[in-house]
């Protein structure tokens, strides 16, 4: 049944991520003149990951750091985030070029959010079937803590979606990432701007 649903899932997703391209227009084009304004050009921040089945494909979103620069001691990820690259996150509008990923079929609009490609070799076996599906703009991982969990309970959920995907959890989803983007809530790993690098399930997911 679940395999049954992911005809239609793309249907879905293609018409959605179009319309939502159009109506969002306005808005996508004055975040990229201000991002073009607060940290310069490239707007558009790219990054090979990891889609189904592990294929890889180009993610697209808007730019929120600067660039790497030791001379100013913008290294890190704290370092190279501006306030206006927090408050960017913090709306998620970042994301809305990734609508572009979705239309081309390389994402869904839900599903496991693809991760780094360096990853790849550290998951499990159960963990890797994240990637029996499409990833997604927002995922159960996003609704239910985000960045406050840990990778092992985000691999988890990960794969209990891929286990009980269907249109009505897609709704529930889509419905509760709109009320956690409006409280803007689950952003950033507790003590840090980003969650920490993955090092594999014997490392518990920290660095080392």
């Amino acid at each position: 049944m679940r395999r049954a649903y992911d005809g239609p899932k793309r249907l879905i997703d293609f018409i959605g991520a179009l319309a939502l391209m159009v109506v969002t227009a306005p808005v996508t084009a004055v975040v990229a003149l201000l991002v073009r304004r607060n940290l310069g050009s490239p707007v558009l921040f790219r990054q090979q990951r990891p889609g189904k089945d592990g294929e890889i494909f180009e993610l697209v979103k808007f730019r929120s750091m600067t660039d790497v620069d030791p001379a100013r001691g913008l290294v890190t990820d704290a370092d190279r985030l501006t306030p206006f690259g927090q408050r960017l996150r913090s709306t998620s509008m970042d994301e809305l070029p990734t609508l572009w990923n979705v239309v081309r079929g390389h994402m869904s609009l839900v599903g496991p959010r693809p991760l780094l490609v360096s990853y790849l070799d550290r998951y499990t076996p159960e963990q890797a079937r994240r990637h029996e599906v499409r990833p997604g703009v927002t995922g159960l991982v996003q609704v239910s803590g985000r960045n406050a969990l840990t990778w092992e309970d985000k691999f988890a959920l990960d794969v209990e979606y891929v286990d009980r995907r269907s249109l009505r959890l897609d709704v529930s989803i889509l419905v509760r990432t709109l009320l956690r983007v409006a409280k803007r809530d689950g952003i950033a790993d507790a003590g840090g701007v980003t969650m920490a690098e993955f090092m594999g399930a014997g490392l518990g997911g920290r660095r080392a």
